[in-house]
């Protein structure tokens, strides 16, 4: 079970860590084609959302693997899975159903992860 846990940690890791930078690192301009929700929210919030992702990101990874504060893995993957219940909740806001799926998805895999690290499934 560790396995499957490192892995999917290291998948949501990824994914977050990608889409943070990209929200840090672009103004909304630029991403309005991808994520056109970019317009409901200032640019302060994007790049907020965008920090929460990569501090995320890294919680998942970070006090597992070295063994220091460990609880801040399931912390971190709880908080992501908030941000999915955010997302969802906009996207059927704004009638963005082509992406509810990836949506649920990283919420379910956060949930995964969290009640693993919390169960001690891996250890």
């Amino acid at each position: 079970m560790n396995l499957a846990l490192w892995i999917v940690a290291g998948v949501l890791a990824a994914v977050y860590l990608g889409t943070g930078i990209t929200k840090l690192a672009y103004a909304p301009d630029r991403l309005r084609p991808q994520m056109p929700w970019v317009d409901d929210f200032s640019p302060a919030t994007v790049k907020l959302i965008g920090a929460a992702e990569v501090l995320g990101a890294v919680g998942l990874i970070v006090p597992q693997a070295t063994g220091t504060a460990e609880v801040l893995t399931p912390v971190a993957a709880t908080c992501l899975a908030a941000l999915q219940v955010g997302a969802v909740t906009v996207h059927v806001r704004r009638h963005e159903t082509e992406n509810l799926a990836l949506n649920v998805f990283l919420f379910l895999a956060a949930v995964f992860v969290a009640l693993g690290r919390l169960a001690g499934w891996g250890s």
